[in-house]
């Protein structure tokens, strides 16, 4: 798909009720708890992906690193749906505004 742009529509009313984004330093730390073994002994590496990604997307380097490590032990499709589940997370939140 190269040379496309990518948009998402909104609805109004889902954007004045819907939570702002959360912050790079926050989706990151959601990544780190997402990619050390949990209660059952496994790594979720699509939510890991999907919560660097967005960190990254907002600055975050250290972000990027843990994003580029995670991509090299995950499948192609794996990748894909944590990507579709960050463009989710997006499509359902409002950019927050620091002043």
């Amino acid at each position: 798909m190269k040379g496309r742009n990518m948009s998402v529509s909104i609805p109004a009313a889902a954007v004045a009720t819907a939570e702002p984004i959360m912050s790079g330093e926050e989706m990151y730390r959601l990544g780190l708890a997402a990619s050390t073994l949990g209660q059952d002994g496994e790594f979720d590496l699509i939510t890991a992906h999907k919560w660097f990604n967005l960190a990254a997307m907002q600055g975050n380097i250290e972000a990027r690193a843990y994003r580029a490590e995670l991509a090299k032990e995950m499948t192609p499709e794996q990748i894909a749906e944590a990507q579709r589940l960050a463009r989710e997370y997006l499509s359902s939140r409002t950019p927050r505004y620091d002043a």
